[in-house]
């Protein structure tokens, strides 16, 4: 693959370049050009022939024409984009080398779907709630029952109140999962129960459930989109220095500058760790962070604009939402008050131990699934000329969660939200139980623009906290900028 990398391909360019140029010591100079590379859909893999051809034109001679290409290459050729700076995930490109004539409408990814995928279960969804109540449940009472002997306000205690907080927080995310469902509507035909399962689930994780309700939709609507998108959206190079807390990119070198390339960018890694998985959700709910910049600044708990958006008419709580917002403030206000009681009663350690450990654990996984489902160095996002639903929905990433553990205990546990997702962001009435078959239905019709990244969770982590910092626009898309940052750094091997 070391020969599909994309800086060893503009090195061999430039070189064709300064060859020809060589030829005629009497040539005028030519001023610097963008590299294009054409990257095929089916491999993913840049199309050298392409490149070239492109290169030569540029230089008087050759043609864009690669005649090794099959009819299919030929009627749908890979997107032409600048490679320089771009590292490759286990996607190998292919994100990038689709158009958008390459999507199909909403109509026809439904209709390959099998209609039953699109009708919940209660019983099935109840039977899958029990799971991850009484699997919570065991996990609280283990720890009300160490409390006597194991008192969180000894500092000794804390390897075991850590180990505590992760294998109850990460059980516990089963039951974000299905609350999440509520919000879709795809855990009963039952309004009234599921919006009673989702007000109450989402309140014990501090969570408006109505707020989170409609954000999540307009994540869904606006996958991937720069201005519009709900989470996850990326710092754009080149906004204004006053509209961003600070520059990624500079702050990124900086880094690498103080601690050197190899040690400087695992502390720009752990420092993208701890600013998501532990920061990140809080953030988001408080002020929006990472939401669309278009919206201004939000707050999940308060239905007015912090700040004047730009587009007034896209405000994240139009109209009745509003209230809706208030009436979910009124269950986190009950639990934030009984948690607070709590501490004031046996003290914050001991509150801390029981609950807010494995909230803040919760709060990781959630972030982190989101951010991994959207996020990686060679998945690029759009503004609002160039995106569509069909095409946002299909740049989510399905992951191999299922091998996460030997057993596939977390992915079981997590109700299969990660190896599932693209179908999940196509139709979100889809039931986690059912998700699998419309996931095959969809890989089996769409191979093309289906996005699956082998590539196990914590390298995949890990590229995405080292390597996407900042996006620029090149054409028609914003890509993830790592033209400082050497290919090797980013590698997961």
């Amino acid at each position: 693959m070391a020969l599909f990398q994309p800086r060893s391909i503009a090195a061999f360019l430039a070189a064709a370049a300064a060859a020809c140029d060589n030829a005629s010591a009497f040539a005028p100079a030519a001023p610097p050009r963008q590299q294009l590379t054409r990257v095929n859909i089916a491999t993913g893999l840049p199309n050298v022939g392409d490149a070239l051809g492109d290169m030569l034109s540029g230089l008087g001679g050759g043609n864009n024409n690669n005649n090794n290409n099959s009819d299919e290459r030929e009627t749908r050729p890979g997107a032409l984009i600048d490679l320089d700076g771009i590292a490759f995930s286990g996607l190998k490109g292919k994100a990038l080398s689709l158009t958008t004539a390459d999507f199909p409408d909403s109509f026809a990814v439904r209709s390959v779907i099998p209609a039953d995928c699109f009708e919940p279960e209660t019983i099935k969804s109840l039977g899958c709630l029990a799971v991850s109540v009484v699997g919570t449940g065991l996990c609280t009472a283990f720890g009300f029952a160490a409390l006597p002997v194991l008192d969180p306000a000894n500092i000794l205690t804390l390897p075991f109140w850590t180990a505590y907080s992760a294998v109850t927080g990460t059980v516990a995310m089963g039951l974000w999962v299905l609350a999440h469902e509520c919000g879709h509507g795809a855990f009963s035909k039952d309004k009234k129960l599921q919006d009673a399962v989702g007000y109450v689930l989402h309140s014990l994780f501090l969570v408006p459930y109505y707020s989170w309700q409609r954000s999540h939709a307009v994540h869904h609507r606006y996958t991937n989109h720069m201005e519009l998108g709900e989470t996850h959206v990326p710092e754009d190079s080149d906004m204004d220095a006053g509209d961003k807390l600070y520059d990624s990119i500079e702050l990124r070198r900086g880094i690498m500058d103080k601690f050197g390339d190899e040690d400087g960018i695992k502390v720009w890694g752990a420092f993208q760790a701890v600013l998501h998985l532990i920061i990140g959700w809080p953030a988001y709910l408080l002020i929006g962070a990472t939401g669309g910049p278009d919206r201004g600044m939000t707050n999940h708990y308060y239905p007015y604009p912090l700040s004047d958006p730009k587009q007034p008419k896209k405000e994240l709580f139009p109209g009745n939402w509003k209230e809706k917002v208030y009436q979910s403030d009124i269950g986190v206000a009950f639990v934030a008050a009984s948690a607070l009681s709590w501490a004031a009663c046996n003290g914050i350690p001991e509150m801390m131990a029981i609950y807010g450990g494995p909230l803040i654990v919760v709060n990781a996984w959630l972030v982190l699934y989101t951010w991994l489902q959207h996020t990686d160095v060679d998945v690029p996002h759009f503004t609002d000329g160039d995106h569509n639903f069909v095409k946002g929905a299909f740049h989510t990433i399905d992951r191999p969660y299922d091998k996460l553990d030997p057993w596939g205990v977390i992915d079981f546990l997590h109700h299969k939200i990660g190896s599932t997702h693209v179908a999940h962001h196509f139709d979100s009435t889809i039931p986690h139980y059912k998700a699998k078959i419309a996931t095959d239905a969809i890989k089996e019709n769409f191979p093309e623009i289906y996005l699956y990244d082998p590539t196990p969770i914590p390298e995949a982590l890990w590229r995405v906290c080292k390597g996407c910092a900042a996006v620029e626009k090149r054409g028609d898309y914003y890509i993830w900028d790592n033209r400082d940052v050497k290919d090797e750094l980013l590698k997961t091997e």
